[in-house]
């Protein structure tokens, strides 16, 4: 009698998994397939794994596919800020030490067919060491623990995605070897072109003019099952923005991971370059958000929680749970933001008058807030959209933040206080001004810091730390400008 798998013997997956990895070695055969991306997102949301041939399927989901814990203790440059070589790695487990190896193990039901890499499939993947445990900073996982708590009170996050960034046209990859770099020191940036002037906000002309670049990305988002609603120009030049219908639970971070790895691959198949940073240093650029909308689904009946009968909860047209729901996202609003924000560039992003906010508040359809209440009594599509995100966010982080900070409000029944009908001059207290603000916040928000665990913020903190000391260590333009000829 064979031995029983790893995924069996650690009983990893579910009955439905068990079903879609059936249909996915099925699909695999049938369309003559020849590779699988076995991919997951690491602590940034960036997508990393392996490419095994088609032959290999079959036993790296019975066994999963081995990849180096090191790759949990890098930052955005690439480098190792951890120990790694030391007892424990630096995290305090022996299962890190010595840049081990952990696993990922294949969620079949995530499985799709790549339409710009004829004959690829890709899978999404959970992290878990050798023992069947499962790896503590794997954010998916913390987000579907996070969401679970939430489930057992009878809700579900519906989240809908709205998602800024730029698209450029590519003149130069910067692909001398002397534009490498090294880990610390990203290669040299490309070189770029607009696709179109901007500050002509949704004019059919500017569509028209970038239509022939952003058709490519609709096929695609369409034909990998992404719910896509809307293509727009956006406010600054060559700046788009897509909308999706609202996406449930887990699956909803799972389509923002998939949306920005696919959209950035399709492009530079086209000659572009996407970026989902916030503000990149691009003359007259403007910034970039993420605005997520959020509301629950009560898992008795299917309906909007947030949806108010008569005339809404303590001075909001939500319901008592959307209320106190919107009082739980002012509440932690400071702290959040190291999930929201996890950039040193995404602080740029909170200027006054910017149609972004720059203070805690909320107020009802009024995009100046950080939190905009859309919809009201009766309005089955009633929802909070918070406009706080950058789109480089880890999406598993941004939406857990929410759900921690959501169910502190609901289950401690706080107020949201009045609304802010001039969101730029009310009282109101500020968003942080740099991440490493942002990060004291975190640290001093005990609520976030246990919904969230302890041992995951002091990682994260630690390799945004890592990041910052960089940042300051290095002499920047601004410094250059300013002093090298006057004194």
């Amino acid at each position: 009698m064979p031995a029983a798998s790893f995924v069996e013997r650690h009983g990893l997956w579910t009955a439905e998994r068990r079903e879609a990895a059936e249909r996915m070695l099925a699909a695999l055969a049938q369309r003559g397939m020849h590779t699988v991306r076995f991919a997951f997102a690491d602590q940034h949301g960036i997508l990393r794994g392996k490419t095994l041939v088609a032959a290999e399927a079959a036993g790296a989901l019975a066994s999963g596919v081995g990849v180096t814990t090191t790759l949990l203790a890098k930052d955005t440059a690439h480098r190792t800020v951890f120990p790694v070589f030391t007892p424990g790695g630096g995290f305090g487990l022996r299962e890190m030490q010595g840049a081990a190896d952990m696993l990922m193990v294949a969620d079949p039901t995530t499985f799709r067919t790549l339409p710009w890499a004829p004959g690829t499939g890709w899978v999404l993947c959970d992290l878990h060491f050798h023992d069947g445990r499962p790896v503590p900073f794997d954010t998916r996982r913390l987000l579907r623990d996070v969401h679970a708590r939430l489930e057992r009170g009878g809700h579900a996050l519906l989240a809908g995605l709205e998602v800024e960034f730029h698209l450029f046209r590519l003149l130069d990859p910067r692909l001398s070897p002397a534009d490498a770099g090294t880990p610390g020191v990203p290669g040299a940036p490309p070189e770029v072109a607009l696709l179109h002037q901007g500050y002509q906000y949704l004019t059919e002309l500017r569509y028209d003019q970038i239509e022939p670049a952003l058709e490519p990305l609709r096929q695609t988002l369409e034909a990998i099952g992404l719910p896509l609603r809307s293509l727009e120009v956006e406010f600054g030049p060559s700046q788009v923005e897509l909308t999706f219908r609202p996406i449930e639970g887990v699956a909803a971070a799972d389509a923002m991971v998939l949306l920005r790895s696919a959209i950035k691959q399709v492009a530079r198949r086209n000659g572009l370059h996407a970026s989902f940073m916030c503000r990149p240093r691009i003359p007259n650029a403007m910034s970039s958000g993420w605005h997520l909308h959020q509301s629950l689904v009560r898992l008795a009946d299917g309906a909007n929680a947030f949806v108010a009968e008569g005339a809404g909860h303590d001075g909001t047209p939500l319901s008592p749970t959307g209320a106190r729901w919107l009082a739980g996202l002012l509440v932690h609003a400071e702290g959040a933001t190291p999930f929201t924000t996890p950039t040193i560039n995404g602080y740029r992003r909170y200027r006054p008058h910017s149609l972004a906010p720059d203070r805690v508040a909320w107020a009802q359809d009024n995009r100046a807030a950080m939190l905009r209440v859309i919809g009201g009594p009766g309005d089955a599509a009633t929802r909070i959209e918070n406009r706080v995100g950058e789109p480089a966010a880890n999406p598993y982080l941004y939406m857990a933040s929410q759900v921690v900070a959501g169910l502190d409000g609901l289950e401690r029944g706080l107020s949201p206080g009045a609304s802010a009908d001039a969101p730029y001059e009310t009282d109101a207290r500020r968003l942080p001004a740099s991440l490493d603000v942002a990060l004291d916040a975190l640290l001093d928000d005990a609520a976030l810091v246990e919904g969230i665990g302890r041992g995951f913020v002091d990682y994260l903190v630690h390799v945004k730390r890592a990041e910052l000391a960089r940042h300051a260590a290095e002499v920047g333009e601004w410094e250059h400008r300013e002093y090298f000829d006057l004194f």
